[in-house]
């Protein structure tokens, strides 16, 4: 009998255990998905004390990139995969149909500082025959000059 009359004592704590187990998850999930999400190719911007984009701009959609590496290959970040070197054809193609589709689509190119002028102008033209009015230049912050103490 005694044990039937023997109440139970309420725990008054939240257990924060599988919360912590959710958490743990996410930050995993986060950790394998971050360096996926980073898109582009490699290159190496020219520095220039340039006006950041406008963030209006670039609320309605992602801008069309075309990248250019060192070795002067072509990049597009439309696609399945952006990471390839396309050629001429398929970068203007590829352009157009996305201009087609948006022609307000912001167009921006990413070149490797290290690249000809030439074949820049000639990215240039290829943007231009796709039907690119207004095309920007991605560049990198000068570095900070060094104060004195």
């Amino acid at each position: 009998m005694a044990q039937g009359s023997r109440k139970r004592k309420l725990m008054g704590d939240i257990n924060v255990v599988p919360y912590i187990d959710v958490m743990l998850v996410l930050l995993i999930i986060f950790m394998v998905t971050a360096p996926l999400l980073m898109q582009g190719v490699k290159v190496d911007l020219p520095k220039a004390a340039a006006e950041p984009l406008d963030p209006e701009l670039l609320k309605n959609s992602n801008p069309l990139v075309l990248s250019i590496d060192k070795a002067g290959k072509l990049y597009l970040n439309v696609g399945s995969h952006p990471e390839t070197a396309l050629d001429v054809e398929t970068v203007g193609a590829r352009t157009a149909a996305a201009l087609r589709r948006k022609p307000d689509l912001p167009v921006l190119v990413k070149a490797d500082r290290t690249i000809a002028y030439g074949q820049l102008i000639d990215a240039m033209v290829i943007l231009q025959k796709a039907g690119a009015r207004k095309v920007g230049f991605v560049t990198d912050p000068p570095p900070e000059p060094a104060r004195r103490t």
